[in-house]
């Protein structure tokens, strides 16, 4: 019986590489430990439900804040991924069937949560003919029918092996906003992201413009993976080239020895510099902190991108 606790059940392609050595942290990326009333709640929920988060699953050092102020990362389509990036800390293998009260049972967790602001992500599911397509389709109007003033934010997959219809799908039940990440720079793509495309996902951002220009769009890099400064700045220049909206950047964080190793931890500075480049290039949100994920302070961050949106056409 595979027991995805155990490493190397979790990760069996990763199980016959090399470790690498886990560097200490610097003090600017170091978290308390979660726990407190809300956290708690926010825990129960999710088990009452029987759902998956990221935010376990990628062992995400903003659990304890984000789950205590009620936020929680749901990822859908189970916790097995087919695909097996060297930067990731979610299980890899063959995951089971799509369970078709998932969407109805996220739904029933936004309205109990209360949350003005849900985002729900997924595991690559390369299984699919869609991709889980129309399992993000069937969570987005599961969302809008429960809970209907709350905003949805999707961090999906990239769809690589099906065709054009898979995204024209989850674009039509009309997320608010629409987030891919393409990770980490071209150059490091074979070591860090071996099953993905950096110019198909690059893509992939713009075809949700091309379909439907309301929807925002928003994408993310780590760095400390090894890439340098110019290599990043061009990723910034394809993102807003694509007409992608919101950039996110943070530091990578190796979650086990068999991962991907910390080239180096980026100064505060260097991401203060990274934000400032990134607001010049046009983008209307940019979050580049050491902590920085895709989720982290979302609903904040979401009205901010509204905002900033209204002042440009005001400006227009």
């Amino acid at each position: 019986m595979r027991d995805l606790k155990i490493p190397q059940s979790r990760h069996p392609e990763k199980a016959h590489r090399p470790d690498n050595a886990q560097p200490k942290k610097p003090d600017w990326i170091r978290v308390k430990a979660p726990g407190g009333q809300g956290y708690n709640e926010t825990r129960r929920i999710m088990r009452e439900h029987n759902l998956t988060t990221v935010c376990e699953e990628a062992g995400c050092p903003n659990a304890g804040e984000c789950w205590n102020a009620g936020h929680a990362t749901m990822m859908i389509m189970g916790e097995v991924c087919t695909r097996g990036c060297t930067f990731c800390n979610v299980a890899t293998g063959r995951p089971d069937t799509l369970d078709v009260f998932e969407p109805g049972r996220v739904a029933d967790a936004v309205e109990k949560l209360g949350l003005n602001h849900v985002v729900i992500t997924s595991v690559d599911r390369d299984d699919l003919d869609d991709g889980g397509a129309e399992h993000f389709a069937q969570t987005i109007r599961a969302i809008r029918h429960r809970a209907p003033g709350t905003t949805i934010e999707i961090l999906t997959p990239d769809f690589l092996k099906c065709g054009p219809e898979a995204l024209e799908i989850v674009v039509a039940a009309r997320p608010d906003v629409f987030n891919h990440n393409l990770e980490t720079v071209p150059g490091l793509y074979t070591s860090v992201r071996p099953g993905a495309r950096y110019f198909h996902s690059l893509r992939l951002l713009q075809r949700v413009k091309e379909i439907d220009p309301s929807i925002f769009t928003k994408s993310g890099i780590m760095v400390g993976l090894g890439e340098e400064r110019p290599q990043v700045l061009q990723v910034m220049d394809d993102m807003r080239a694509a007409d992608v909206d919101f950039l996110t950047i943070g530091q990578y964080l190796q979650p086990t020895p068999k991962h991907h190793a910390v080239d180096r931890f980026v100064t505060p500075e260097e991401f203060a510099g990274y934000e400032k480049s990134a607001w010049g290039k046009g983008f209307l949100m940019v979050s580049a902190t050491p902590l920085t994920r895709s989720s982290y302070h979302a609903g904040d961050d979401f009205e901010k991108l509204r905002a900033a949106r209204e002042k440009q056409l005001a400006t227009a």
